[in-house]
C-alpha cells in the first residue's frame, strides 16, 4: 500500500506531539532577520494541512499541495470552517506548477526526504525556484544521514484509542534510503481492520542538497540546527534550510 493511504486518517492522533505552532514560529523568525514579509505561501508537501491552517490563520494567502489525495482530503476538512482558507492542490514536488509565483515557500517534517531519487530532488528545487518571486525564501528541514542511519533496526510504537501503530526502520546502506515498514491496526466500529505501509526517505546530506539549490538558481543558502539560528552541530538530527532567489 502507498505511503499514507490508510495512515492518513489517523495521522493527526499519531502525531499529537509535532510542535506546529513552535515550527511556524521558527520560520517567523528567519524572515524577521532578513526583514522578509511574504504575503503568499506554498505549503509544500502539506499533509493533513495543519501549517497551512495556521497559515492562513496568521493572514497569509496559502496554497497547499502534496501528493496524496487521502492526506489532502483531511486537510480540505480540517480548513473548512476558515475564513480565508488554503486553496490545495495534489502535485508532487518534483512536477510543481503554479499558477503564479509565491513569496514564501515551506516544506517541513522531513518532506524532501521523501524524494528517495536525487534527480527528483534536483527537479523539485528548479521548480521551487521556479515557483517563487524575486527574491522569494524557501525553508525546509531533513533529517539528516545521522538519525536515519541510526534508525536501523529500531522498532517503534505509536497508539491512541482507534489505531495502534507499530513500525519498524531499516536503512539500506547501499541504496542511502531508510525504510519503514508500518503495521496499522484501526478501530473499525467493534472490528479492527489491519493494514500495512511502507515509506522510505532518502539520507540527503545538506552539502548535496546545497548543490541542487545552487544550480536551480537560490544566491543565498543557510544551514542551521533544529530551530536554532546556529549551524547544525555534529550528531545533529534534524536541521533546517533556508534559501533566497
Amino acid at each position: 500500500m502507498s505511503a499514507y493511504e490508510s495512515l492518513a486518517c489517523s495521522y493527526d492522533a499519531l502525531t499529537q506531539d509535532v510542535p506546529y505552532e513552535a515550527v511556524l514560529d521558527y520560520v517567523e523568525t528567519l524572515l524577521r532577520r532578513r526583514g522578509a514579509a511574504p504575503e503568499t505561501v506554498l505549503d509544500l508537501a502539506c499533509g493533513t494541512g495543519s501549517l497551512s491552517v495556521l497559515l492562513a490563520q496568521r493572514g497569509y494567502r496559502v496554497l497547499a499541495a502534496d501528493a496524496s489525495e487521502d492526506m489532502l482530503a483531511m486537510a480540505y476538512d480540517k480548513a473548512a470552517g476558515l475564513e480565508n482558507p488554503p486553496f490545495f492542490i495534489c502535485q508532487r514536488m518534483e512536477q510543481l506548477t503554479l499558477p503564479a509565483p509565491v513569496d514564501l515557500v515551506i516544506s517541513m517534517l522531513d518532506s524532501l526526504n521523501y524524494l528517495t531519487d536525487p534527480a527528483d530532488a534536483r527537479t523539485a528545487m528548479a521548480r521551487i525556484y521556479d515557483a517563487l518571486t524575486p527574491g522569494g525564501t524557501l525553508i525546509f528541514d531533513i533529517n539528516t544521514p545521522e538519525k536515519l542511519r541510526g534508525l536501523d533496526g529500531q522498532v517503534f510504537l505509536d497508539e491512541d484509542e482507534d489505531t495502534y501503530c507499530v513500525w519498524r526502520a531499516e536503512f539500506d546502506q547501499e541504496e542511502n534510503i531508510c525504510y519503514y515498514g508500518m503495521d496499522l491496526f484501526q478501530r473499525r466500529g467493534k472490528l479492527w481492520q489491519r493494514s500495512f505501509e511502507e515509506h522510505r526517505e532518502y539520507a540527503y546530506t545538506p552539502e548535496q542538497l546545497t548543490g541542487f539549490l545552487r544550480e536551480a538558481g537560490f544566491r543565498t543558502v543557510a544551514w542551521y540546527g533544529d530551530r536554532t539560528l546556529e549551524p547544525p552541530r555534529p550528531g545533529e538530527q534534524r536541521v533546517y534550510c533556508e534559501a533566497v532567489k
